[in-house]
């Protein structure tokens, strides 16, 4: 479920969550694992299966998923909810920056910094509140 909802909200969003300037709202996903272990496979099968419509093919598929899964893994041992959402930043700021950087000859700390940024709002704007509203609502709680 979490795999079909992370690559529906990012293909459904694709002018967006695409590229060197992104705004992919489902990584407010990401911050699940800090709940829920399981939501870490369903995290990186949802990245894998959206980034094979992203357009940047099998290097996405690969280096996307990959960062994803470090994240997921990461947000899991977090202590707390405000530092699981960093790894999701750090994770694809990076892996990603790099990537774009090699794929289609971007600047690479502009292209790191802009993905950060994304990321940093996907995940503190959106996936923060969106998951303490899942916690009020008793949907999820730290295991």
């Amino acid at each position: 479920m979490i795999a079909a909802v992370y690559a529906a909200l990012t293909v459904a969003l694709a002018p967006i969550s695409y590229g060197p300037l992104q705004f992919r709202v489902s990584e407010a996903l990401t911050l699940l694992p800090f709940y829920l272990p399981e939501a870490i496979p369903g995290l990186f099968i949802g990245c894998v299966f959206a980034n094979f419509y992203g357009g940047f093919g099998l290097a996405d598929m690969v280096f996307g998923g990959l960062a994803t899964l470090i994240a997921a893994v990461l947000t899991r041992k977090s202590p707390n909810l405000y530092i699981s959402a960093l790894w999701p930043v750090v994770s694809n700021m990076i892996i990603i920056g790099i990537m774009l950087h090699v794929l289609i000859n971007v600047p690479l700390i502009e292209t790191c910094i802009y993905i950060g940024l994304g990321e940093a709002g996907a995940c503190y704007i959106v996936g923060v509140p969106l998951m303490k509203i899942l916690e009020k609502q008793n949907l999820i709680c730290r295991s």
